[in-house]
């Protein structure tokens, strides 16, 4: 895997989009902090939230979308879906399920996945779809991203070093959504 710097990751994030929304940013220090972080991206979200991740191999996508997970009280571990393409978690909470989305194999558009259904999912469930950007945005006028940035070149001891961007698009995000709250949690 070739490792690319952190200031051109942070070019490959997604472009800014019209609408209005919020932005946070977050150094997350380790795996078990990511998985904190998740949770608390949980406790935001509500049945219809599309989430998309974004991140190379190894981020910390699916540690995060474990965390979410957990927040969400979802049943069944939460794993990375490369081969099966899609995974539903049905919550024990009565709250929301997660529809759990690796994206990365398929190369189209929303064309290509029109066979998982997400549009039908997304109304009574929480929809995170790693590896989503150009793909899936027009499932939802609102939506969550996250981009994790590794930081890469730096000593050993920094090498679970993440920045996080999390970013607020549509209506629903709009003064904040608690996002900022994210923020002020991990800076502790």
């Amino acid at each position: 895997m070739e490792e690319v710097p952190l200031e051109a990751q942070r070019s490959q994030a997604p472009a800014a989009e019209s609408g209005a929304g919020s932005q946070t940013r977050i150094t997350i220090e380790s795996p078990d902090t990511m998985q904190e972080l998740g949770r608390r991206i949980a406790a935001l979200l509500r049945p219809g939230d599309l989430v998309l991740l974004t991140g190379e191999l190894g981020a910390g996508k699916t540690t995060l979308t474990r965390g979410l997970g957990e927040g969400l009280g979802v049943r069944g571990a939460v794993t990375s879906p490369t081969f099966v393409i899609a995974r539903v978690h049905p919550s024990l909470t009565g709250g929301p399920a997660l529809v759990h989305v690796d994206a990365y194999r398929l190369g189209g558009g929303l064309d290509e996945m029109e066979d998982l259904d997400l549009d039908v999912s997304l109304p009574e469930s929480v929809v995170v779809v790693e590896w989503g950007d150009g793909k899936v945005e027009e499932l939802s006028d609102d939506r969550l991203h996250v981009v994790i940035a590794r930081a890469v070149g730096h000593e050993e001891v920094l090498d679970d070093v993440r920045e996080v961007s999390v970013r607020g698009v549509g209506a629903r995000w709009g003064a904040g959504a608690g996002l900022d709250a994210l923020a002020e949690a991990f800076s502790e």
